[in-house]
């Protein structure tokens, strides 16, 4: 088996480092604009390049719309995917899961804003990709839901409904959380996972001060 040319590695690593810089950057102006009001034109006079080679990495704007929309569900389901294999009950999990993809969400805030704002301007065929992502998230919650409804641990009628619930509920705070503002990141992630506490565990457990990072125990 021949071994990949060093050459043709490099090339691809920047093909890769020039399509991300376009992407951040369409997604800086998409942010402050709107995808309508954001032009090819002004992509390029923000990186300092001309149209064609915006063009030499993506065919249109919507496209690069896509690729931002992408990311987040990406970034989110990775994260998802790598909690659900973490020791611990299905609540340790659950709220890994609420920890790790909320992070996710502050850190890639510009990315999610401008996902939910513009879906509409997605194009049909990716559109349903982005949606078959994001449904696949919500399905692989609720098996957790589900599961942890069967052992006692949760308390949960509609295991999808609430696995959109609360896959919502993480994503809104892409659209009010501020840097420096009245609540650090830790705050609104500790909030969150008190929220689906409350969502999801049986009243019988109620969460006490601190159970943000501990399983309620059992009466």
């Amino acid at each position: 088996m021949t071994a990949a040319r060093p050459g043709k590695n490099l090339k691809a690593e920047l093909a890769l480092f020039k399509r991300r810089r376009i992407r951040d950057e369409a997604s800086h102006l998409f942010f402050r604009f709107g995808y309508e009001g954001t032009t090819i034109d002004a992509i390029a006079d923000q990186l300092q390049v001309t149209k064609p080679f915006i063009y030499s990495y993506y065919k249109n704007k919507g496209e690069i719309l896509y690729d931002i929309a992408e990311v987040g569900i990406s970034v989110s389901l990775e994260a998802l995917n790598k909690s659900l294999l973490s020791s611990g009950s299905h609540w340790d999990r659950l709220k890994l899961v609420v920890d790790q993809v909320a992070r996710l969400i502050i850190e890639n805030q510009e990315h999610i804003v401008v996902y939910l704002r513009e879906e509409k301007n997605l194009e049909q065929g990716a559109a349903r990709r982005v949606r078959e992502k994001r449904s696949l998230f919500d399905h692989r919650l609720a098996e957790l839901l589900t599961n942890g409804h069967a052992e006692g641990e949760f308390d949960v009628e509609d295991p999808v409904l609430t696995a959109t619930t609360i896959g919502g509920m993480m994503s809104w705070v892409a659209l009010w959380y501020q840097p420096g503002g009245s609540w650090s990141e830790a705050e609104i992630i500790t909030h969150v996972i008190r929220s689906v506490a409350r969502l999801v565990l049986p009243r019988a457990m109620p969460m006490s001060k601190n159970a943000a990072g501990k399983r309620p125990a059992t009466p």
